[in-house]
């Protein structure tokens, strides 16, 4: 199936979990990225939670690597070219909604993608080769391409991957693992 249709059928998929639904599966998600090897992990990226698209709820993944002394970076959007520029998450970083309802930090330091070990990917579905739907701009894979070469790339999903995205192409980059639950619903 290619990517239009899937992005159409898993933004609706993920709009239709319910409220237990989503604290179940996010469960056996944070579970899996408590019991990751962190031994060598410095600097992590994630993404802030947009809740009205019913994306995984982010702030236990961040007070969990904050309790470990380990830097979070976070994402501002510039959607005059799909770019992300990215800034350190600190405890007392202020957070705002962007004229695209996108939390964004407002008073933090800029952090380089250089400096980056493990990111994680917010996503619609994935594939077997661990390829990623997200919202289709772009934005990730450009970002991504842009870090180290041993930077860990984890994807976070609500659903099984499926077996293929038909129409992968040059410009997009297959993730290290994606994490979804291990508790899928009925």
């Amino acid at each position: 199936m290619k990517k239009a249709e899937l992005r159409k059928i898993y933004k609706q998929k993920r709009q239709d979990l319910s409220f237990l639904e989503i604290q179940r599966l996010q469960k056996s998600i944070y579970q899996q990225i408590y019991d990751l090897d962190i031994a060598n992990i410095k600097t992590i990226h994630i993404f802030l939670t947009l809740a009205k698209f019913k994306e995984i709820d982010t702030n236990p993944i961040i007070n969990y690597f904050r309790s470990k002394n380990i830097k979070i970076a976070v994402s501002k959007s510039d959607f005059t070219n799909n770019t992300l520029t990215h800034f350190y998450l600190e405890e007392d970083t202020q957070i705002a909604l962007n004229t695209y309802g996108i939390p964004e930090p407002k008073n933090a330091v800029q952090a380089s993608e250089k400096d980056l070990d493990l990111v994680f990917i917010p996503l619609l579905i994935s594939d077997e080769k661990n390829y990623r739907v997200g919202y289709g701009k772009g934005f990730y894979d450009r970002f991504l391409n842009n870090c180290r070469p041993d930077c860990k790339k984890i994807g976070l999903n609500f659903f099984k991957p499926i077996a293929k995205i038909s129409d992968i192409n040059e410009f997009d980059i297959a993730l290290d693992k994606v994490i979804y639950p291990d508790c899928q619903f009925e």
